[in-house]
This record gives structure tokens, C-alpha cells and sequence, in this order.
């Protein structure tokens, strides 16, 4: 039990030698606000809980995402009756829980049964919650709206203000948008996300409205970022170190990432999964990246990349603050992003304000941060709340609770005064006594226990009230401690209860201005994202692309794989042009192990990189429209999905057949290998006859085959749209040697033999299967090795030899003509 208050005892050394100190603490120096940015890193899981309401053709959509505490919205959007647009989004996303109504369409109806039963789904399959119909009627799906408890909203706004500002914000003519937030709002409520723990009348934090929106995006599945190795997850080495014990491997998006802080690094997966056809936006993000890679300004992208790195979890701090959670290091976090925010506002100031994001940042972090930097630097005492683990102001804030702390620290001395007015009224054999003040019980008096007080009656003493009996000491109350009572009465939780309510001010003027602390966020990311894109482009040599409309493809002048390049000692670059007078399909050939897949993920990958608005691993790089990529280059082989590696083939290929269209990137590789020989020669020329039929509607496409029979038996149609390529080798002596480099032309020979001697297959292995290739490829029959034939000849001649020596011809029961039958006859058809 904690407690205040002085001792004197009858020795002769005086009444300042038993003086206990005060019991606040002895000044402790200024917590490091780094050590409590350590609470950033300890934030619950992200989840998403999605509504979707589909009616006469349109969506409408509205989810909440917990790590920013935000509800995002779509406008009412058209999506046909297989629900792709709806499709799109669970892609993105990635919700927990699908929220809609029990009164449904029948291809609603399908689509979530379906989405249910995806086993394979990655994270995980989403929970599907119907809820009544009558929970997104119209009307009251807009009253649930228009009388939430928003904490950005301040409380000074009358109800007609209240709500031309929520009109502003939420598009109250789109109906189905409408009734979706309505029913998601009743979702959360009677799910109680992210406060279920609380006191029922605690309603869910709700931190702004976003609309979000997928024009212009670039489909992309996660077949693709998987096999172009866009994101690679990895065990962690240690599971507690991360909530889902995963890492990031070597992957692109493992390159890229330097973001210094978490948001940015959000952001930058956010770009991934939404590469964009928005060439304004490109071109935006390519403008930043370019200004930092100036020589000149690479101390100031430092000097930025430093201050984002004090950019912490805002979100978490205003929920926290909502729910009046606020913890000592929220306020020292808090304060140190609003100050870090206002250093990337002066820095910003200073540059080009041509550049809309320098702009951007220049004029939106207002005044209203330097109004919340002031008010907690002026009334948080960082130092004494560290101390007093618990929040504390600093003095001049309050003369009332600076009254009390004055009165708190002079007690000491105050009691030992009072505690010597007590030792004289005492019994002379008790040596000593204190004074003491313990919170929430008041003053006391306390003496050491005698050995001759043995029994509860023995702890009497006239004139004292006794209390208790703790650690070997006696408390009483007297006539002295309860004056004192009703003098001072109960400072610490005086203090500790008033200053509760400056914080709780403190608060709502922090609230009252969230909208610029989530903008601060907004802005920081993508800052933060294209710092962590020029540091990479400076480091590994990554130049500007382009991007032309009117170009049909893409045209890459000695591109390089972005990761490949990393790990090989030398990296030999290729160059890359689809459509136009160069076909739109290219049908590469070459040995195996000559670097044919690193060419097709190379077109990939710089494709995609110039899509999210990155500087590419090339000399020059022009991409035209782009709408899609598609792929079929590595088989993603599951049990659980119950499928053969060639139907995971046919799969991936279906999806691209049925959906590429002329603005698409297809990238095959050796497709049809997985079957028959010629069943899948067979397949993978009926796909390419099938998009070569379409003529100036087929998509880019990039395929690799062994198949060498479709181009020597012209399964092709010959014309300008099909380019044959190669990957150019050197044959010396009994060695093959690589070059890497594509050139025009068709490959005569797979060189499987001297891939196998790569692999060190035995020589005798390597010979005889190509002398059988060579057979089979001339038509004539294959006949067993005569030297393996001898051999076999000679072990059966020994078998037979050893069973004629075992016989016993003295043996009554021996019959040659069984043994003739059974035994030589057959050993000597073998032989011969």
C-alpha cells in the first residue's frame, strides 16, 4: 500500500533525522520518445468487414477497416450478373466478414455460396453474415447515419450542420452506397467491433468516411503476383515475432519497401494490389521520384525519410482517445508526429510547389497542427507522467491543482511536526511513531508493536481510534490525523480526478481536429512510399518509363529482371517489343536452363512496376494501354484444392482465354507439358490459333515451348501478327554455352542432354536417351542395348547352371521331366 508520511523517534539526534521524503519520486530525466513508440508496434490485427447490396444490376459497397478505424464507400456501381466488380474488390481487400441482406438475388445467392466454399482462399475464407431486410431499409439506414457519434465531427455543430457536412462527405443520392452503410453500421453495433469489451453504451469508434474506387485499376490475380514473385511470404524465424509469424522473402515488393513508416508501408502493398491505368496519377508519383533522384536533393530526401520515421499509428491514439484510453506514451507519440508532421510541412514549403504532392503537403498540414502541438506541449508533463505512469500537467495550468501538489510536497515536513506533537502524547516506552497519509483512507497515525502487545486488547490506547495492523505496525486514528483528514482531505485523488479532466479536454480539442491528423497520414505515406521508390531507383539503376496511350504494348530497351539481377553475379539484359509491325505474339524458343521464364517474368515485372508508378530496371521503357496480365508460368499445386498440376494448368489458361482482351498482357510458359506430348502440343496451338484469329483484337502475349513440332510442323498460321524468338547459344565441341540473350529466330534442339549433364545424370544415361530421341525423331524403331542384352543373357545362363548343379540325382523323388519343364525350358528361352 502506497503511502506519505514522516517518522520521529525519542533518540537525542533531533526531529530531522527520522524525516521520511515525499513520496513523489526524485526528478527523472526526460523519457526518450523513441522508447514509447514501442507501443506503435504492439497494434492489434487489421480486420475488414465488408456490406454489399446488389439490385437490378448495380452494387453498392461499404466496409470498415480496423487499423484506421474508417468506414470506405463506392458509389452505387454498375457490375454484371457474374459480379466481377464485386469480385474485384474480395480480391483486394481481403474481408473478414461479408455483410448482406437475407433477401436476395439468386446470382447473389450463388456468388456467396461459392466465395463460401473457396477452401483455398487465401488469407482465409470470409465469414457470410445475412442479416433482415428491414435492417437496410432507406430511410432508417439514413437516420443510423446522420445520428452516429463521429469524434470528427466537432460538438459544436448544430443538427442542421451536423448533417450538410455528413452530405458532403456521404453520397446520399446513391441508395444502394446508402442502405449498405446503413446496414453495416448495424452490423457493428450489434458485432461490436473493436469494443466489445466496453460498457455497452460505448459505441464503435468511427474516424472519417472514404470513398474509394476502382476505375482505371489493372486486373492482376494472385496467380500472377505469386509466380512473378510480386509478394513472397516466408516463416519467421521466430513466430512471436509478428502476429501471423510470417516474413517477407525475396520478392519485389521486399526490395522496394523502405518505407520508414508503417502507413507508408501500407500504402506501397495498397499500390501493389491497385496498379492503375491513370497516367495523370503515374506520371505524379514518376515526378516526385525523379525531384529526389536530382543529385542536389538528395540531403533534403534524406532529411524527409528521417523525419516520416516519428510518423506513428495515429488511428490507434484517437480510438484509444475515444474510448478514453489514453496512455502516457500515446500523448509522446502523438506529440512527436504532429511536430515531424510540421517539419515535412516547412521542408515542403521549400520545394517546387509545381509538384502536386509538395503542394499538397504544403497547404492541407494547417495551422490546426501547430494548435494541438502547442496544447499538449503546453499541459502534458512528459516527464512526471513517465514517472507517475499515469497523466500528469504541467504546473501553470491549473492553480487549483497546482495548489494541491504544493500542499502534497510540503507534507513531509508538515508531518513530522504533527508526528512530534504526537510522540509527546504517547506512552514513553513507544520509541517512535509516524505520521502517514495513504490514498482513499486519509491520514493515520502509526506506532511499532511492543512486545508485551500480544492480544487485540493490548493494541488500545486512549485517545486513539485503532485501525489495523500492518507489517509488525500499528495505525490509529487520533485527534490530530482527523483534522488533518478535514483540512487536506484526499489530494491524490483530487489531483489524480482533475487532471482526468484536463486530459479529457485535452481530448476533445485533439478530436475536434482529426480530420488534419488523418490527412497528415494520407499525405506522409505516399511521401513516404516515393522516397522508398527513388532510393531504390538511385541504388539499382532504374530509369523513367513512359507511357503511351496510343501504343499497343509495351517497348523495353535492355530491361533486366528486378530480383534475378541480384542474385546472379552477371546479369545479361534483353530487349522487348509488342504490337505494332512487331506481332503480338512471340513465340520464344531455346534449350532449357537458357533463360526463357526470367525473360517472360522480366516483360512482367517491368510492366507492372511501371503500373504502380515506380521507375523501371531498363534503359528506356514505353508501356501502352495495359488493362490486364495474365499468366501460366508455374503450377501453384495444393492438396486442398483437389486438382491435377495440369488442370491447375487449364485453369489458369481458361482465365486468360476468357478474359484478355486486345489491352492485355498474356505470359505462358511451356503450357502443355503436363500431359501428353501431343495432347498438349494439341492445346497449346488451338489457344494460339484461338487469339490469332482475332486478329488486331488478340492480346500481347509472350509464350515459351519445347514444343519445337509447332513451329517445324506449322501449327501457326504464318502472318504478321506471330514473331519467333530464340534464345541465342553457342555449340563448342561437347559443350553448349549460354549466352542469354534473345534474338530472332527458332531453336533447332532442346539440348536436353546437355542440361542432364548439367545435372549430372550419368554419361551412360545421357547417351542412350539420345540415341533413343534420335530414333524416334527418324522414325525407326528402338532396339535394346546389345552390351545390356548380353549381360542379361549371361546372368540367366548362370541361374540355369546353378539349378542343374543343385540337383540331387540320387534323390527317389526327383522327376527330370517336371524339372525340364518348369526350370530349363523357361531359363532357356530367355537366353536364347
Amino acid at each position: 500500500m502506497a503511502s506519505l508520511g514522516a517518522t520521529v523517534d525519542r533518540t537525542p539526534q533531533g526531529p530531522g533525522l527520522g524525516a521520511a521524503a515525499a513520496s513523489c519520486p526524485s526528478p527523472a530525466p526526460v523519457p526518450d520518445l523513441g522508447e514509447a513508440e514501442e507501443e506503435d508496434d504492439a497494434e492489434e490485427q487489421a480486420e475488414i468487414h465488408l456490406c454489399v447490396l446488389w439490385n437490378s444490376g448495380y452494387l453498392g459497397i461499404a466496409y470498415y477497416d480496423t487499423s484506421d478505424y474508417t468506414i470506405h464507400f463506392m458509389p452505387d456501381a454498375p457490375d454484371h450478373e457474374s459480379l466481377k466488380l464485386l469480385q474485384r474488390v474480395l480480391d483486394e481487400i481481403n474481408p473478414q466478414s461479408v455483410v448482406t441482406s437475407a433477401k436476395q438475388d439468386e446470382n447473389m445467392t450463388q456468388f456467396l455460396e461459392k466465395l463460401a466454399s473457396q477452401e483455398h482462399r487465401e488469407p482465409k475464407r470470409p465469414e457470410i453474415i445475412f442479416l433482415p431486410n428491414v435492417d437496410f431499409g432507406l430511410e432508417i439506414s439514413k437516420q443510423r447515419l446522420l445520428s452516429g457519434n463521429y469524434s470528427f465531427i466537432p460538438d459544436s455543430m448544430t443538427t442542421t450542420e451536423k448533417i450538410l457536412f455528413l452530405s458532403s462527405i456521404i453520397p446520399f443520392d446513391c441508395l444502394l452506397t446508402v442502405r449498405a452503410l446503413g446496414g453495416l453500421l448495424k452490423f457493428m453495433g450489434r458485432r461490436r467491433i473493436g469494443v466489445e469489451l466496453e460498457d455497452y453504451n460505448v459505441s464503435v469508434p468511427i474516424l472519417g468516411f472514404k470513398k474509394f474506387v476502382l476505375a482505371h485499376l489493372v486486373s492482376i490475380d494472385q496467380d500472377t503476383y505469386s509466380v512473378l514473385q510480386i509478394f513472397k511470404s516466408e516463416s519467421h524465424p521466430s513466430v512471436y515475432k509478428v502476429a501471423s509469424g510470417l516474413k517477407e522473402g525475396l520478392s519485389l515488393f521486399g526490395i522496394l519497401n523502405r518505407c520508414r513508416c508503417k502507413w507508408g508501408e501500407k500504402l506501397l502493398r495498397l499500390w501493389f494490389t491497385r496498379p492503375t491505368q491513370d497516367l495523370g496519377e503515374l506520371n505524379s508519383r514518376l515526378d516526385v521520384i525523379q525531384f529526389f533522384l536530382l543529385p542536389q536533393n538528395l540531403e533534403m530526401a534524406q532529411t524527409l525519410h528521417r523525419l516520416l520515421g516519428h510518423i506513428k499509428n495515429v488511428p490507434l491514439i484517437l480510438k484509444r482517445m475515444k474510448l478514453s484510453h489514453t496512455k502516457v506514451s500515446d500523448w509522446q507519440i502523438l506529440y512527436k508526429t504532429v511536430y515531424s508532421a510540421l517539419g515535412l510541412r516547412d521542408a515542403c514549403r521549400s520545394l517546387p510547389q509545381s509538384i502536386q504532392l509538395f503542394r499538397d503537403i504544403a497547404q492541407e498540414f494547417s495551422d490546426d497542427l501547430h494548435h494541438i502541438a502547442r496544447l499538449i506541449g503546453k499541459v502534458v508533463d512528459f516527464e512526471g507522467s513517465h514517472a507517475a505512469n499515469h497523466f500528469t500537467v504541467l504546473p501553470n495550468i491549473d492553480p487549483e491543482v497546482d495548489e494541491k501538489k504544493r500542499r502534497l510536497m510540503g507534507l513531509p515536513s508538515f508531518l513530522t511536526e504533527v508526528a512530534w506533537k504526537e510522540l509527546d502524547n504517547l506512552d514513553s516506552r513507544i520509541p517512535s511513531c509516524s505520521v502517514i497519509y495513504i490514498p482513499l483512507i486519509g491520514f493515520l497515525l502509526s506506532i511499532p508493536r511492543l512486545p508485551f502487545m500480544v492480544e487485540a486488547s493490548d493494541f488500545e490506547i486512549e485517545g486513539l481510534d485503532f485501525m489495523f495492523l500492518l507489517e509488525g505496525k500499528l495505525h490509529y486514528r487520533s485527534a490530530q490525523t482527523k483534522e488533518l483528514d478535514a483540512l487536506l482531505g484526499d489530494l491524490h485523488c483530487d489531483i489524480r480526478d482533475q487532471e482526468t479532466l484536463l486530459m479529457y479536454q485535452l481530448q476533445c480539442q485533439v478530436l475536434a481536429r482529426a480530420a488534419v491528423l488523418t490527412r497528415v497520414l494520407d499525405l506522409a505515406s505516399r511521401l513516404d512510399v516515393l522516397l522508398a521508390f527513388a532510393s531504390a531507383a538511385r541504388d539499382y539503376g532504374y530509369s523513367r518509363p513512359h507511357y503511351s496511350p496510343q501504343l499497343l504494348g509495351v517497348r523495353i530497351q535492355n530491361g533486366r529482371h528486378p530480383l534475378m539481377e541480384l542474385c546472379a553475379r552477371t546479369f545479361v539484359p534483353n530487349s522487348a517489343e509488342c504490337g505494332g509491325d512487331k506481332g503480338r505474339v512471340k513465340v520464344i524458343t531455346g534449350p532449357n536452363s537458357s533463360g526463357k521464364s526470367i525473360y517472360l517474368k522480366q516483360v512482367g515485372l517491368i510492366t507492372f512496376m511501371a503500373l504502380v508508378g515506380s521507375f523501371v530496371p531498363a534503359e528506356e521503357a514505353e508501356i501502352g494501354a495495359v488493362d490486364a496480365i495474365f499468366t501460366r508460368i508455374h503450377s501453384c499445386e495444393s492438396i486442398s484444392l483437389g486438382l491435377s498440376t495440369f488442370m491447375i494448368d487449364l485453369n489458369q489458361v481458361a482465365k486468360a482465354v476468357n478474359n484478355a482482351t486486345e489491352q492485355s498482357l498474356v505470359l505462358i510458359d511451356e503450357f502443355g507439358k503436363g500431359t501428353n506430348t501431343v495432347d498438349g502440343l494439341a492445346l497449346l496451338a488451338a489457344v494460339l490459333r484461338h487469339w490469332l484469329a482475332l486478329g488486331p483484337m488478340c492480346p500481347h502475349i509472350f509464350v515459351t515451348t519445347n514444343f519445337l513440332s509447332l513451329i517445324q510442323l506449322q501449327l501457326l498460321p504464318q502472318g504478321p501478327l506471330v514473331q519467333y524468338l530464340t534464345m541465342e547459344t553457342c555449340e563448342d565441341g561437347n559443350d553448349l554455352i549460354f549466352f542469354y540473350q534473345v534474338c530472332e529466330g527458332v531453336a533447332n534442339a532442346s539440348h536436353a542432354s546437355h542440361t542432364a549433364a548439367q545435372a549430372r545424370l550419368p554419361d551412360k544415361l545421357i547417351a542412350r536417351g539420345k540415341e533413343v530421341s534420335d530414333l524416334i525423331r527418324n522414325g525407326k524403331p528402338i532396339k535394346p542395348v546389345k552390351e545390356l542384352l548380353k549381360e542379361k543373357q549371361m546372368e540367366n545362363c548362370q541361374t540355369l547352371v546353378d539349378k542343374f548343379l543343385k540337383l540331387d540325382l540320387e534323390d527317389p523323388n526327383l522327376d527330370l521331366d517336371i524339372f525340364m519343364s518348369q526350370e530349363v525350358l523357361p531359363a532357356a528361352s530367355t537366353i536364347l
